[in-house]
């Protein structure tokens, strides 16, 4: 069976370590090594959309990445029991008009015995932005370690 470590019960460090794994692989932007994951039957709830299974969440991925360019976000642990982390996250983009948003949300994930993700809910909230009140500054890719997380940026 697949594993795809640090595996529950979490403790504080394996599971800021699981944050900051789901970080960088969000911060690529590639839907295939993101969607590997999640379980096959992974069932989530994003905004307004459910997908359900491993290859919805990658055509999910694919529609998001193609429609908020020069993605960068920042995840937090928020705290974490068993086989469940929540975090906390914001992120910034633009659309193709060059209109800049910073989204705010809290995810509670799930994950089974292999470590791998089998439920996950968010809720996300957009604010509107200018391009000069960006704070997520970085090649696009990894967030650099010494880049400020969200409680040192106040957010």
């Amino acid at each position: 069976m697949e594993t795809k470590p640090p595996l529950p019960p979490f403790t504080l460090e394996s599971a800021t370590q699981k944050v900051r794994m789901a970080e960088d692989a969000w911060n690529s932007r590639d839907p295939d090594r993101v969607a590997q994951v999640y379980t096959e039957d992974t069932i989530w709830r994003n905004r307004t959309e459910f997908p359900i299974s491993r290859a919805h969440v990658r055509e999910f991925l694919q529609r998001k990445w193609a429609k908020e360019l020069d993605y960068r976000l920042i995840k937090e642990l928020w705290a974490t029991v068993g086989n469940r982390i929540a975090v906390r996250f914001a992120y910034e983009w633009h659309d193709d008009a060059d209109n800049w948003f910073r989204s705010y949300g809290n995810e509670n994930w799930e994950f089974n015995e292999y470590g791998l993700m089998q439920k996950r809910f968010a809720s996300i909230n957009d604010l509107p932005i200018k391009p000069e009140n960006c704070l997520f500054h970085w090649p696009l890719g990894r967030r650099p370690d010494n880049h400020p997380g969200l409680s040192e940026l106040g957010l």
